[in-house]
Order: C-alpha cells, then structure tokens, then sequence
C-alpha cells in the first residue's frame, strides 16, 4: 500500500501545477480549472487514505522489495463464479445510462434495480442454511 499512497499523493503537486498553467491559458475558464482542482482533491482524498491504510494493514508480499511471487500464493478473496448479481448490476447501469439519453424516469427504474441488485450481490452468501 505504500507504493499506491505515494503514486496518489505525488500526482496532487501535478495536478495543481497543471491545473494553474490551465487556469492561465485559458483565460480562467471556471469548468476545466476547477475540475482540475478537484482532481488534485481527489489525489489527496485517495492517497491519504492508502497512506492511513499502510498504518492499519501489514505489509503485503508486493511491498516487499525482496518478495518473491510464491509469497502471494493462495486466496486472495471469495467470489461466486457462477453469480448472476453482476450481470443484474449491469443491465442496471445501462438502464441508468439509457435514462441520461432518453428521460430521467429511466434513471430512477435503473437506480432501483441497481440498488437491489447490489443488495443482492452483497447479501449472496447470507441466506438460507448455509449463512455465514
């Protein structure tokens, strides 16, 4: 995590440099500026929180400079092959997505339907005899 902590938090300095140079090219345009800006926000929002995270976690086999790929061997998470849940997720995005073009009642159907589907996903192991 300390190698994603620095990628983030080098990347704030460029940000507001590039986000100054554009700010005075363009004659101080608010959009693209203060996007800028946020970007640069949100470098910082990302890096400091991987940066608290390398407090909290130990080390990984990928922080080690002398590791070797052996050390990352074994499961790295749980997930359900045979889910349906993501495909549901994202016909809801595109529902969502399909909303912005063709009226934003389609966007609340599709928030609904992504909401649920998340909820669905999340709570896949919870149910029946076999919770955990």
């Amino acid at each position: 995590m300390r190698t994603e902590a620095k990628t983030f938090l080098y990347l704030v300095p460029w940000f507001l440099v590039v986000a100054v140079v554009y700010a005075v090219w363009s004659g101080f345009e608010p959009v693209g500026s203060l996007g800028l800006l946020l970007v640069a926000a949100l470098s910082l929002m990302i890096g400091a929180y991987f940066a608290m995270l390398v407090r909290r976690i130990d080390a990984r086999p990928e922080d080690n400079p002398d590791g070797t790929i052996e050390e990352g061997a074994g499961d790295q998470g749980v997930y359900s092959p045979w889910s349906w849940w993501p495909l549901m997720i994202a016909a809801a995005a595109a529902i969502v997505f399909l909303g912005l073009a063709v009226g934003w009642w389609l966007v609340y159907v599709g928030s609904a339907l992504g909401m649920l589907a998340l909820v669905g996903w999340v709570f896949e192991f919870s149910r029946g005899q076999h919770a955990h």
